[in-house]
């Protein structure tokens, strides 16, 4: 990354649906804290108010989206969250701690969706004025796995069929293999899973911890 001396780091914690992203923000979240860092926390999409009604769009309702308005919509809400959420907080130096960001794209609407990875990285590189993590852990879980944690009512993506999120899996682990991104396996409890990202995490802030 290139945006200036005193920059913070942008970590994002990808995967498939019920990967355990929200769990393992949070646990890396009170790691960064501990070891004296500021930290922020946000998630894709709906962090912002203007990403809360896309959010409500994409995953609530029932009617099918087409792949191409799911791709901008999910970028639209990507650039307010960059500019509102993600750029503020890594100019006054804090680790920003992602549930999601383009990596996401490039699995599901890129591969899965089948729109192609370089039309959709070109699309988000414009929404986000060209910001790339720091890192990318990619959370892998089994669909046996995912399926057994999926709890409540499932949303729009949640929905899709096995074979669609097999297809987003496949994507995420072809993908890391391109692009340097860190596969850790989210299989087991939550501290071990803890243990596996903060071992990747602490390289890149450099933190002793």
């Amino acid at each position: 990354m290139t945006d200036g001396p005193g920059r913070g780091v942008l970590i994002a914690l990808e995967g498939g649906d019920a990967s355990g992203k929200t769990t393992q923000v949070a646990r890396l979240a009170e790691r960064l804290h501990v070891a004296g860092r500021d930290v922020v926390t946000t998630f894709e999409p709906g962090a912002t108010d203007l990403g809360r009604g896309i959010r409500s769009l994409l995953l609530d309702g029932g009617e099918p989206i087409d792949p191409v308005a799911e791709a901008l919509l999910l970028a639209a809400d990507r650039a307010q969250h960059v500019a509102e959420v993600v750029r503020p907080a890594l100019e006054l130096g804090a680790c920003v701690v992602s549930d999601r960001f383009v990596p996401s794209s490039l699995a599901y609407q890129g591969s899965a969706r089948g729109l192609g990875v370089e039309t959709i990285e070109a699309m988000n590189r414009w929404a986000t004025g060209g910001l790339e993590p720091d890192v990318v852990v990619v959370l892998d879980v089994s669909e046996e796995v995912a399926a057994a944690r999926r709890a409540g009512t499932p949303d729009r993506m949640e929905r899709e069929g096995p074979r669609f999120h097999a297809d987003v899996r496949d994507a995420y682990r072809k993908l890391a293999a391109e692009r340097g991104w860190v596969v850790v396996d989210a299989a087991g409890t939550a501290e071990d899973v803890a243990e596996r990202v903060w071992a990747v995490v602490r390289v890149v802030v450099g933190s002793e911890g």
